[in-house]
């Protein structure tokens, strides 16, 4: 019986965060560009709109995008606003791209209480895609470190 109980608590426990999680990941603000859930499936892989429309973290080193060292611009996959140069991407060694600023008007953020722990959720400030957190454990000069989904972003080579 007590082994009933405690499944049923954990897995309660494991909807509300589930949920939380969902609700969080919606954008709550209006955006430039707004489509329906059918409308970004047809315009997104699966990778993509699992990280850009509900939030999902990508498995750490599954992106080309960590080790693009190119110089050019990171593209929202979702609406092609660029996000960050080249010139602002470092090696965090934590398996996803990390940028030390993004680009001038590219982002939002907003405060993300998930998993327990208060973070930063960074958006795409034209289609409000989800693309990663901001951590204040990065490199000078800025001290910051974007660590963003690789699924989130597409790579444009030439200038940064």
């Amino acid at each position: 019986m007590q082994s009933r109980r405690t499944f049923l608590r954990l897995g309660a426990g494991a909807a509300a965060v589930l949920a939380a999680r969902l609700a969080s990941a919606a954008p709550q603000a209006p955006f430039e560009i707004t489509r329906s859930e059918p409308e970004w499936r047809a315009r997104l892989s699966a990778a993509q709109f699992a990280v850009l429309r509900t939030g999902a973290t990508e498995r750490p080193y599954s992106s080309a995008l960590n080790d693009e060292h190119r110089a050019g611009l990171f593209l929202c996959a979702g609406c092609d606003l660029a996000l960050f140069s080249s010139r602002a991407k470092f090696d965090s060694h934590t398996g996803w791209p990390s940028f030390r600023a993004p680009l001038e008007h590219a982002i939002v953020t907003r405060s993300d209480t998930t998993l327990g722990m208060e973070r930063t959720e960074v958006l795409c400030r034209r289609c409000g895609g989800h693309l990663g957190h901001v951590f204040d454990d990065g490199p000078p000069p800025t001290g910051l470190r974007y660590c963003m989904n690789g699924a989130a972003m597409k790579f444009a080579p030439g200038a940064a």
